[in-house]
């Protein structure tokens, strides 16, 4: 009863075209933009800062990124992690380099150098499709590992390959403490969630979901395959060198090639194929299951050992979290391969019906 839409009339194309039209859902989506802004940091320590809501927040971008590419142009891609690292490392070299640089116009310099890799690589799309384009994808993770552990240019002359940041501020304010750089990377996902959904609504994501589903039909009512394809590769770069940043910059502030290693990529790409594709909120979704299971585990299977008697070590915790993620990964394939968004979907629409279904 209370998921209803009795009494909500559209009297004009604007309220009709709302991102969320249902007043139920924009009361909830408030709820939540407040509850981040306000409840999180009055009640999250320091350590939940770190180690939940910061990677949550940062791995949450980088998902809506690769999921505009394979949820929204059906363009498979192994190489997401390449293009963190061409994100980060672009964006440290625009901030140590130029004296006075800004911290955001260097992350989004950095998004920009990954959108000119990102299509790069991507013109590979407009030959080849399936299996044959995760492998040319796969090529730009090799291919950048190689370049940030060889080419010393790119680490400042870096001996190791390890770059780190420091000072880190925003029109003078400092940031610093857990709680600052979870606020930044707050308004960093809220001002690209609500791009990337406009983005998806409007004419270039309806040419991306067509070429998705059949790109022989969407090339003959006239949407053109290579505007399509690499716009797809060029938006979902630019968010994701963005997010490669943010993990650089703002979560790790010291890191090496080895923090966006394939494991990177692939740790993504589950995210994607959990939450949901072709949707943004199953990214978050995804992101939020991926980045609270190691957690869970870490903590549930010593405790369920030690009350069974049986010593649980950390090379079982990390095997079985890799279990669970290739027995979750067939199982969503098999059941619901919409992910959990489309359970979410399905909930909203039962509420809607419930209790007369009519």
């Amino acid at each position: 009863m209370l998921y209803r839409e009795n009494g909500q009339f559209k009297t004009s194309y604007r309220t009709d075209q709302q991102i969320f039209p249902i007043a139920q859902d924009r009361f909830v989506i408030g709820l939540i933009i407040a509850a981040a802004l306000l409840l999180v940091p009055a009640l999250a320590d320091e350590y939940m800062l770190r180690a939940i809501f910061i990677p949550f927040l940062i791995l949450s971008l980088a998902a809506i990124g690769l999921n505009i590419l394979v949820g929204y142009c059906g363009q498979i891609s192994l190489g997401t992690g390449a293009f963190m690292a061409v994100g980060a490392y672009a964006a440290y070299n625009f901030f140590v380099r130029i004296p006075g640089m800004p911290l955001i116009p260097a992350l989004l310099l950095g998004g920009l150098c990954a959108t000119v890799v990102g299509v790069f690589f991507g013109i590979p799309s407009l030959r080849i499709k399936g299996l044959y384009l995760a492998v040319a994808t796969l090529a730009a993770q090799f291919f950048t590992d190689w370049a940030f552990l060889r080419i010393k240019w790119f680490t400042n002359d870096s001996a190791s390959g390890s770059v780190s940041v420091s000072g880190l501020q925003v029109l003078g304010m400092p940031i610093n403490t857990p709680l600052q750089k979870y606020l930044f990377c707050l308004l960093f996902v809220i001002v690209f969630a609500w791009l990337a959904k406009n983005l998806v609504r409007g004419h270039i994501g309806r040419s991306w979901m067509a070429m998705r589903d059949m790109d022989v039909a969407a090339s003959v009512i006239g949407i053109r395959p290579v505007q399509a394809k690499l716009s797809a590769f060029a938006v979902s770069s630019f968010i994701v060198g963005v997010a490669g940043a943010l993990w650089g910059f703002v979560h790790l502030g010291s890191w090496e090639p080895a923090a966006f290693s394939i494991d990177r990529s692939f740790q993504l790409l589950f995210m994607v194929i959990i939450g949901g594709l072709g949707s943004i909120m199953g990214s978050f979704f995804g992101a939020a299951f991926i980045v609270i299971l190691p957690i869970f585990l870490n903590q549930a299977l010593p405790a369920l050992g030690s009350l069974f008697g049986i010593n649980v070590d950390t090379a079982l915790v990390s095997h079985t979290e890799a279990m669970v993620f290739g027995a979750l990964i067939v199982f969503f394939l098999i059941v619901e391969p919409h992910g959990l968004a489309k359970l979410w979907s399905t909930a909203k629409e039962k509420l809607r019906l419930w209790p007369f279904p009519h």
